[in-house]
């Protein structure tokens, strides 16, 4: 019995050593992600910024690739073009053709075929593309509110600020490689980024909440041998769940096109950030911020009146 309580008090350590590591790496993983993105700033796309969406119908035997290349000399731009859904049908995302408008897209598309019809052509102004940018921000922000009001109601501020921090963490890297990669940052990205915040949040809750279980089974263990055995309590199932996402997103990724590609790509980073934020940073934060079993017991009611 002695020699399993030894392993066990063994194993803990290793896992304790090996969640400060982690942190310690989240922090600086962190802080240069920050870095990062004041640096370079974000390649933001036609949503933001405004361009022009044309539609047009060819002839079913000219991929992607060709009208990307023609539109690209022209333009001397990356050029969205996505397949829409009907052999010839594709819908053009552009800032802006130098030497065509919008309605000469045949001219610019001569090299190709001269059956060219354009069957709509829409303008996104900078002003439209500055107000979906403000209520982009504005909607990550209530998200992180109602998740914080979510938390302080669920645990005490000790447990929530770790999960918090880690949620933080997560945006801040997928962001960061948007800035450092240079990839368009559409609204499609900004989905993803939503999305992230809820996987990652699960993550952090089934942990938080199996630290407050021990907490108030064991008061008197050492905080840091809680934390750990919530993390060994729970990692299997942490690595179940991120697995089985990452094959799906991943067969998105591979399968679902250049349309999905941001997205996919997005929602990959955040789960795999995501599981070690919450093992690393939301639990060794409760730890230095001394949580503790006593900040969880029920004050009894007194029957003296």
């Amino acid at each position: 019995m002695n020699n399993i309580n030894l392993k066990n008090l063994k194993s803990l350590s290793k896992l304790t050593k090996a969640r400060y590591l982690s942190s310690v790496f989240s922090l600086l993983l962190m802080l240069g992600s920050v870095a990062i993105i004041v640096a370079n700033g974000f390649n933001w796309g036609l949503d933001f910024t405004g361009g022009i969406v044309t539609e047009v119908k060819l002839d079913p035997n000219i991929n992607a690739a060709q009208i990307s290349q023609v539109l690209g000399k022209e333009s001397a731009q990356e050029v969205s073009v996505i397949s829409a859904g009907e052999p010839g049908r594709w819908v053009l995302r552009y800032a802006k053709v130098d030497n065509a408008a919008t309605g000469d897209i045949k001219t610019v598309l001569a090299p190709l075929t001269n059956n060219v019809e354009v069957l709509n052509s829409s303008i996104v102004g900078p002003q439209i593309g500055q107000e979906l940018a403000e209520q982009g921000g504005l909607a990550l922000l209530a998200a992180m509110l109602c998740i914080l009001g979510y938390l302080s109601f669920r645990f005490e501020w000790r447990l929530a600020s770790g999960a918090l921090l880690a949620l933080f963490h997560d945006v801040i890297f997928v962001l960061a490689f948007f800035a450092l990669t240079q990839m368009e940052f559409n609204l499609t990205i900004l989905a993803a980024v939503l999305a992230i915040l809820g996987y990652s949040l699960n993550d952090s809750i089934v942990i938080a909440d199996r630290v407050r279980e021990v907490l108030i089974a064991k008061p008197k263990m050492a905080t840091d041998e809680i934390c750990s055995s919530a993390v060994k309590a729970t990692f299997s199932r942490t690595m179940v769940t991120s697995g089985t996402t990452l094959f799906t997103v991943g067969a998105l990724w591979i399968m679902g096109g250049a349309p999905l590609q941001g997205f996919s790509i997005a929602m990959f980073l955040g789960i795999m950030i995501g599981t070690l934020s919450s093992i690393s940073v939301g639990t060794c934060l409760p730890e230095l911020l001394k949580v503790k079993a006593e900040h969880y017991e029920v004050t009894p009611i007194s029957d003296t009146p």
